[in-house]
């Protein structure tokens, strides 16, 4: 264990009064080169640390928080929230810090992501704007790394910690009235190949030359990893235990019931080392394979401790995501449907109804037509109005499982009736 972390817990042992507490320590180095119109434009670093700690009197809780970790700061950290829980009212949703926790095995910290030294992040970025002039196009986007370890202490007996690492980098290029993007996030630093990235920016700048106007409609779509993730965090926020069990969400009620479509599986799991996977949650909770979803059947939901005691079930939380996949490509899925769009990203994704599961949210980075098994062209851009689990029963073939995020894995989906209902202008 970090012997800082060490010695943060024994001063909070020796010195706070509280019933009961719960200690949380982070730090961090993080560096992030930002590039724009050809040019580094920025580079920000620097290691922080955030030290925050909850106190309970019987069911009176106070936190506090700060950002040093010397004898008086930590006595500033102590009094404020033993002062604050005192004058507090008392928590009807109050529970007791977590003790001791089997934890598992992690290995969440890349050595080579760890030891990346500014210049080399810089040499990156110099190679991608070397690559984009050679095109005759701009290029913006960041480099960035992420190094952190965290540590949690209770009265009651549990300490664990944890290390992580993050690389990531990500390239938007313009060229004339194309723009489109790339994008790679990993704990491995070693995975990353610049020259395999600008190949797959310049293959989609290539492949959007000739736009056409398309009208929004219902049509099957083939969403990439990319758009496949954003559409399914937002799924993911939705499916919580206690706002399903109070009738908030469209999952209530429907534990046990094959209520996605069979060909869907989600799964939060410590199997793939590609992943990044958190030995604990922010409440002490070990981490374990969980099947959230399995072939259509909703297994389980997100929890937090309180909630999971009031029904008698385990706290669950999701600490990462792995869709598993198939074995069909994107030129196959072109076959087995008369026509069609290959949708790179969304974003700005908002909710429409939460009773329903209703989403909204636009296209981005590029939209390809196909037709008779071939991409015709790029159209332009396209608001959605879709309800994700549904679309999951509309699911006619999946792509090999690929690394989207650092905490997530998805497959290339094929999709029938993708309800599209507004063009957009950007």
């Amino acid at each position: 264990m970090n012997p800082l972390f060490e010695k943060i817990a024994q001063y909070v042992q020796k010195h706070c009064s509280a019933d009961d507490y719960t200690l949380q320590v982070r730090i961090s180095d993080n560096h992030e080169t930002r590039f724009a119109q050809n040019a580094v434009t920025q580079h920000i670093a620097g290691a922080t640390t955030d030290i925050d700690l909850e106190v309970a009197f019987g069911d009176k809780t106070g936190g506090c928080g700060v950002n040093q970790s010397d004898p008086a700061s930590l006595d500033f950290l102590i009094k404020t929230a033993e002062d604050m829980a005192k004058l507090n009212k008392p928590d009807p949703e109050f529970m007791p810090s977590v003790g001791a926790q089997t934890l598992p095995q992690a290995n969440n910290a890349d050595p080579a992501t760890q030891n990346l030294d500014p210049a080399k992040m810089v040499e990156i970025v110099q190679s991608a704007i070397a690559k984009a002039k050679a095109y005759g196009a701009t290029v913006s986007g960041m480099t960035e790394k992420h190094w952190s370890e965290r540590f949690m202490a209770t009265k009651n007996g549990f300490s664990g910690s944890d290390a992580a690492t993050e690389f990531g980098h990500s390239m938007t290029i313009k060229k004339d009235s194309v723009e489109t993007k790339v994008s790679y996030s990993a704990k491995d630093f070693g995975g990353f190949s610049l020259d395999r990235d600008f190949a797959q920016l310049l293959s989609q700048a290539e492949a959007l030359r000739e736009m056409k106007d398309f009208d929004p409609c219902k049509i099957a779509v083939i969403l990439r990893p990319g758009a496949l993730e954003e559409l399914l965090w937002f799924m993911g926020w939705m499916m919580n235990r206690r706002q399903s069990d109070e009738g908030f969400t469209p999952f209530t009620g429907q534990l046990g019931q094959p209520f996605f479509g069979e060909k869907f599986t989600w799964k939060s799991t410590l199997q793939r080392p590609e992943l990044i996977a958190s030995p604990f949650n922010h409440e002490g909770i070990a981490s374990q394979e969980i099947a959230w979803v399995e072939n259509g059947v909703l297994k389980n939901m997100p929890v937090n401790r309180y909630w999971a005691k009031k029904v008698n079930t385990e706290p669950l939380g999701i600490f990462n995501v792995y869709i598993p996949g198939g074995e069909a490509t994107e030129e196959e899925m072109m076959q087995m449907v008369p026509r069609g769009l290959i949708i790179n990203r969304f974003w700005y994704i908002r909710t429409v109804d939460a009773k329903a599961g209703e989403l909204t949210g636009m296209t981005r980075d590029g939209v390809l037509y196909f037709e008779n098994g071939n991409v015709k062209h790029a159209v332009n851009n396209l608001r959605f109005n879709e309800i994700p689990h549904l679309a999951t029963r509309r699911i006619l073939a999946l792509g090999p499982t690929q690394l989207s995020s650092a905490a997530m894995s998805a497959p290339t989906m094929l999709i029938d009736g993708f309800n599209f209902v507004d063009k957009t202008s950007f």
